[in-house]
This record gives C-alpha cells, structure tokens and sequence, in this order.
C-alpha cells in the first residue's frame, strides 16, 4: 500500500514539474544579460540592423526589461517559441514592438527568467 502511495505521489510530482515547464500568454518574463557576447535564443536584430536604423547598437537597453509572453508557437519537433512584448508597452531598440524567444532555450541559458 506504501508502495502505491509512493508511485502516485511521484507521478504527481513529475506531472505539476512538467506543467509549469509550459508558458501561458500573459506570464512576465525578465531578459537578461547573455552569458555569451549575443542572445542565442531571444531574437533582437543584429547589430548591422540597428546601425542601419540609425539606432545604437547596444543591447544594455535591454536587460531587466520585464517582457510579456503575447503568443505561443509549438513546431512539430516539440520546440515552443513565444512572442514576447514589454511590459510597459515600449518598444524594443524604439521600433520593434515584440521578439520571438526559443522558451525552454532562452531559460535555461539564463537569457530569459521567470518573474514573480
């Protein structure tokens, strides 16, 4: 009987961990500074593109930015993206009103982060 109880709590558990491992539109996310020199898995323009536009090609604009997740995207392979847009209705680099992130990527490279 212990044995059964020990099963399903388990399952239980590994249920609620792979649940909250999905992004639902409206969740707040905060960018942050890329380990590497470049967001791999948040997709800003590069740096040619903003100099083009005659903006600064300077991505510290955007750290601590509190984003919110306004669609959700699953390919056929599993992958999920999500539009993201900021939170206090700003634009990005003053002209890109959203950006598309790799979610489960962006996470756990730290680019992205879960706010409470």
């Amino acid at each position: 009987m212990k044995k059964l109880f020990f099963i399903l709590l388990f399952l239980g558990l590994c249920i609620n961990t792979e649940a909250q491992d999905q992004p639902k539109v409206g969740d707040v996310l905060e960018i942050n500074e890329p380990y590497a020199q470049k967001f791999n898995h948040v997709y800003f323009p590069k740096a040619n593109i903003l100099i083009k536009r005659g903006k600064v090609a300077n991505y510290n604009s955007v750290y601590g930015n509190a984003v919110v997740v306004s669609e959700i995207k699953t390919k056929d392979d599993g992958t999920t993206y999500v539009i993201l847009k900021k939170k206090d209705g700003s634009k990005f680099f003053g002209y890109l009103s959203e950006v598309k992130a790799n979610y489960k990527a962006s996470l756990e490279a730290g680019e992205l982060s879960i706010s409470k």
